[in-house]
Formats: C-alpha cells, sequence, structure tokens
C-alpha cells in the first residue's frame, strides 16, 4: 500500500484544468492541499466512517476535498448546488455530515445553523468560517484508511435516496478504483493522456471517474457547466484523449450548426464514454457517423448493483443495446418475480453487483433486494438470444393508457429527431377514459420558425412514420426548458404538477 494518492514522479505534471478559467493544478499540489485539508478533518473531530457534506461547483477544491475526505476513511457527500435550500438542509441533515464546506454562491443555500460550516472562498458570511489549510501539515495523516462516496440520486421521481456503501476498511491505496480500472483496462488509458469532463462533479459517474482518471496519471480538464461548441474546442486545445457524456450532449452538439461542429480537430479523441441515461438510436448512430466508432457505453447505477458496456462495434450490430454484463449476473422478472422469456420486457435484476443500503431507508433497502440476492434499481429491459441487454424505461416513468404498456422513452427518441426540438419528455396525465393519456412536453429550438399550432401538427404527422397510433401524443405542450438534472434526467414528477 502507498501513502500517497499519486507516485512522486508525477509531482510536476498539470494533473488538473478547470475551464473556461483556466485554472490549473499540478499532482503534488492536490497531494499536498488534500493531506492539509484530511488533517483539517481530524482536527474537526472527524473519524473514520463520519460524512462530510460538500457544496461546491466544478472546481479544484471540490476535487482536493474528496480525494482528502477519501485518504481519511469518511464519507463524503457532493450535493447538488442547483437545489432549494429546503432540498440542500434535507440532505446535509439526511446523509449526518458534521460539517459542510461551500463556496461563497452557495452560501445562502445552507440555513442549518446546528451544523459546523466552512466556505473555500475568503468571504465573511454570517455562521460561515474561512477554511485556511495553510496551518496544516502536508503530510499524510497517521490513520490513512479508504473512504468513499455518499452520494445521493437525482430525485427524478421524488426525494433524492443516500446511496451507501460500507467502507472497506482496508488501508489507504487499497480502494477498489473501479473507474480507474476500466479507463487504464478496457480503454486503453494511459499516464499522460486527457480525460475530459464536461459534467457536474456532483453526480456519482463524473465524480469517480474523474477521481479514477487522476489516479490513473491523466490530466483531468473540468468544464464549470457544460457548452457544446466550447466542449468541442477543449478536445482540440488539450489533445483530449478521453471523455465521458450524457446524451443529452450528444444532442446539443449535434444540432449545433455544422459550421461550428466541423470547426475544431478532433483527431486526439480516442475513447468517449456515455451513460446515465438512454442514448436514442438514430442520435448514438450520427455521433459514430461523427466522431468514429470510438463511443463506449455502460449502463449502471449509483447503486453499483451491477453493470453492462458495449463498444460501438458491437453497438453497430445490436443498435440499442447497452451490452453485456461487465458486473454482476442479469435476470428479467415479471411482477410476480419470474424469469421472462427471450425478448420480454421485465424488471432488471442483478446478482454478484456491490452492496449497498438506502441511507436511513431500511424499506427502500429491502424493497431493491430479493431473497436470493439480487438488487434492482426499477429499470425495465429485455434480453436477446446473444445476452444483450436493451433498457426499455423506468418503471415509475411506464404508462398505462387503456390497458397497454406504452414506454416514453420510445417516444423521445423519435420526436428528438425532429429538426425544430431541442428536448422532450414524455409523461402520462390522468385521463377518464384511458386512464392515462400521453402527454409531451416540447421545448423547441431557440431558432425555430414554426408557430406553436403549427409544430404541434407537424410533430403528430412526423410520429407517424415511426410510431403506432395509441403511442403518438394526444397532446403537446409547449415549455421554454425541461426540468432536467445537470447530468441530463428528467425530473419529470415535476412535469405531473403542471
Amino acid at each position: 500500500m502507498t501513502d500517497t494518492v499519486f507516485p512522486p514522479d508525477w509531482a510536476q505534471r498539470t494533473a488538473l484544468v478547470v475551464e473556461p478559467t483556466g485554472e490549473s493544478v499540478t499532482f503534488a499540489e492536490i497531494e499536498e492541499r488534500s493531506n492539509r485539508a484530511a488533517h483539517f478533518f481530524r482536527e474537526q473531530g472527524l473519524r473514520i466512517g463520519d460524512t462530510v457534506a460538500l457544496l461546491l461547483e466544478n472546481r479544484i477544491e471540490l476535487l482536493v476535498l474528496a480525494f482528502a475526505a477519501q485518504r481519511c476513511g469518511l464519507y463524503y457527500a457532493a450535493v447538488n448546488t442547483h437545489l432549494t435550500s429546503a432540498e440542500i438542509d434535507y440532505i446535509v441533515e439526511d446523509c449526518g455530515a458534521s460539517l459542510v464546506v461551500s463556496s461563497s454562491r452557495c452560501h445562502l443555500a445552507v440555513t442549518k445553523p446546528e451544523i459546523r460550516r466552512f466556505s473555500v472562498d475568503p468571504v465573511e458570511t454570517e455562521g460561515w468560517h474561512i477554511l485556511d489549510l495553510e496551518p496544516y501539515p502536508g503530510n499524510p495523516v497517521a490513520d490513512q484508511a479508504e473512504g468513499d462516496f455518499l452520494l445521493y440520486s437525482s430525485g427524478t421521481t421524488g426525494r433524492p435516496k443516500g446511496i451507501e456503501r460500507p467502507l472497506t476498511g482496508g488501508e489507504f491505496g487499497s480502494y477498489p478504483d473501479i473507474p480507474g480500472k476500466w479507463l487504464s483496462g478496457l480503454l486503453g488509458l494511459v499516464p499522460g493522456d486527457v480525460y475530459l469532463t464536461p459534467a457536474p462533479l456532483y453526480h456519482a459517474a463524473p465524480l469517480a471517474w474523474t477521481m479514477g482518471a487522476l489516479r490513473q496519471g491523466t490530466t483531468a480538464v473540468v468544464m464549470e457547466r457544460f457548452d457544446a461548441s466550447l466542449a468541442l474546442e477543449l478536445i482540440e486545445r488539450h489533445r483530449v484523449t478521453h471523455s465521458q457524456w450524457v446524451p443529452t450532449m450528444f444532442v446539443r452538439m449535434l444540432k449545433l450548426d455544422p459550421e461550428v461542429r466541423h470547426r475544431f480537430d478532433l483527431s486526439s479523441h480516442r475513447v468517449a464514454v456515455h451513460a446515465a441515461a438512454a442514448c436514442p438510436i438514430e442520435v448514438k448512430r450520427q455521433m459514430i457517423d461523427w466522431w468514429g466508432p470510438i463511443l463506449f457505453e455502460f449502463y449502471s447505477s449509483t447503486e453499483g448493483v451491477g453493470a453492462t458496456s458495449i463498444f460501438s462495434d458491437d453497438w453497430l450490430r445490436k443498435p440499442g443495446s447497452v451490452g453485456r454484463p461487465l458486473i454482476g449476473k442479469i435476470e428479467i422478472l415479471d411482477d410476480d418475480h419470474r424469469p421472462v422469456d427471450t425478448g420480454v420486457v421485465g424488471t432488471i435484476w442483478f446478482s454478484g453487483g456491490s452492496n449497498f443500503r438506502y441511507h436511513g431507508d431500511a424499506a427502500k433497502t429491502a424493497d431493491a433486494h430479493d431473497a436470493e440476492g439480487r438488487a434492482t434499481v426499477g429499470d425495465l429491459g429485455w434480453m436477446d438470444e446473444d445476452g444483450y441487454l436493451y433498457l426499455a424505461d423506468r418503471r415509475a416513468d411506464l404508462i398505462i393508457s387503456g390497458g397497454v404498456n406504452v414506454y416514453p422513452r420510445e417516444i423521445e427518441d423519435a420526436l428528438i429527431l425532429h429538426p425544430d426540438v431541442l428536448d422532450i419528455a414524455v409523461v402520462g396525465l390522468p385521463d377518464e377514459e384511458m386512464g392515462h393519456r400521453v402527454v409531451a412536453f416540447v421545448q423547441p429550438r431557440p431558432d425555430s420558425t414554426v408557430p406553436v399550432d403549427l409544430l404541434s401538427r407537424a410533430l403528430t404527422e412526423f410520429c407517424r412514420d415511426s410510431l403506432a397510433k395509441f403511442k403518438i401524443p394526444r397532446e403537446f405542450r409547449f415549455v421554454e426548458e425541461l426540468p432536467r438534472t445537470p447530468t441530463g434526467k428528467l425530473r419529470k414528477h415535476e412535469l405531473l404538477l403542471r
């Protein structure tokens, strides 16, 4: 085992760049600062197994503090900075954080006076202490041990759930860094490569994969917020070799003006990872046509119940699939918990994945597990004859209209291809005759010149080519913006209240 995160020979290499500001740090600086922060946590009374909440935007301090918590055996809850004060207070209280570290932009979002509060910015705010790490030693704490993140689900169907995995209890350096192993083993990442993270680090995959990339000796380029054209520019500027995306980012890049899309040199780009949500088949096909067969898709969850993966060449043979198991074994079960036939939709259950629980919620934890040791996050899908998994939808999103199952994702995948649609969400709203009716919430492109009444008719006609009549939305509602998390997941429960 080792006392350090990064080998000494990496010391003066650039570890992290934040864009568009260009602020950067070396591996040696992350090593030293995370050691100082670990001593700070110990001085504040945090011991192995305790929790710290990190309410920070994409910035250097977030990763420094995450590595500090990781190296001194803490749980670290990275909190979504876009939540309301009530939602943030709920997470900070629910996770049992002993203290919260935030930035001046988020100070007013934390209202719990009983929580010790520290700011990474030198801005005086009542109830907040300025975090100064300079007085603390730059060497490791004596009792280093592996910690872990305690992240909350996106809350797309209700209140976020804290997903807690038992600490390994191992010495520092023994952490089972699965993203890092995938990057180096599956995806050919080597020290000196460049990894682009365009998504918020308070979500599981961006945080875990960025930390994993850094542990492999890669320079991580982190975007403060996603911008389609800037992302392409950064691939050229930093000679990015590996990157990670969500499907909505693909859609935004594909809908850029062709002159902008093809302005940048992307020849350094070897692997583009994507996950977090199902990718429409035609969107992914267009991305492969544009970037080449460099897309690597994985399907998993923060809970870590299991994972599948698929490379582009395989996907072109099996369009729409999320691949075969990479972690765990898959079984598709019906509502009576019986196995279904090949090609039949059911609930996806994994065995052999990570052990987890929903923090403070024994009932939800029990619902996600069965007596045979399998676990599920409630996704629906089916397997083909070759053992490839295909996603149908979230059970919570399923629409039953006139007694027939309607999968919103299929409709969304069709409508997003319309040239005047920037974003789309399909939900089922109560209907006296059908039980539920299919309703599409549409965010038109800003440059669309089609009047709303004509666009409704145009979208209906557009659907006729690819959807059965009962799947075509009965109603289109036009909105300025859909309620998505920054990682692209729809908060559909908010649409049901409109």
